[in-house]
């Protein structure tokens, strides 16, 4: 089974939830971007794992997910990854201040097979290194039971000057 008990970790708050309002606009992550995907990330013991069910509209060839999508979820679960690693990291909790916050500074994703588009394609994701402010995830995600892709991301946390700088009032 992909998530050993479910249903305890969707009783968890998401890592998403902690994310303060001028990081929380994101397309794939931000609870404030009612047009996003929306996606939810939770720990399970060392990996964080995201459940993502696509739409109709998210497809490729009949029957199959847009590749741009599986790309999309994995840089969002590995960004929430890597900001909870780093408070983990630091023993803070994830609403402590101030904030983690990171941006990607790569992602390479494989896919492997193609991902049926009905049901829900699960993520699980593992850190594999962190380096100062840079935090390397990697994420297996699932569809139909079966592994369709393979991704590996490096976030970087951002400081609150380039908060400041980049994101406007």
């Amino acid at each position: 089974m992909l998530y050993q008990n479910y249903l305890s970790i969707m009783d968890q708050k998401a890592i998403q939830d902690y994310y303060p309002d001028d990081f929380n606009h994101c397309y794939g992550c931000g609870g404030l971007n009612k047009h996003g995907h929306q996606l939810k990330s939770y720990w399970d013991g060392k990996e964080t794992v995201a459940e993502f069910t696509p739409k109709p509209y998210h497809t490729s060839l009949p029957g199959y997910v847009y590749g741009g999508l599986i790309a999309s979820l994995i840089d969002c679960h590995s960004t929430g990854t890597a900001a909870a690693a780093l408070y983990r990291q630091e023993g803070r909790p994830m609403d402590s201040l101030p904030p983690f916050r990171c941006v990607t500074a790569s992602l390479h994703v494989d896919y492997l097979r193609p991902t049926p588009l009905d049901g829900p394609l699960k993520l699980r994701a593992t850190v594999a290194k962190i380096e100062g402010k840079r935090v390397t995830v990697k994420v297996n995600l699932y569809g139909g039971g079966e592994l369709c892709a393979q991704g590996e991301v490096q976030a970087v946390a951002v400081s609150e000057n380039w908060v400041k700088r980049w994101i406007k009032p």
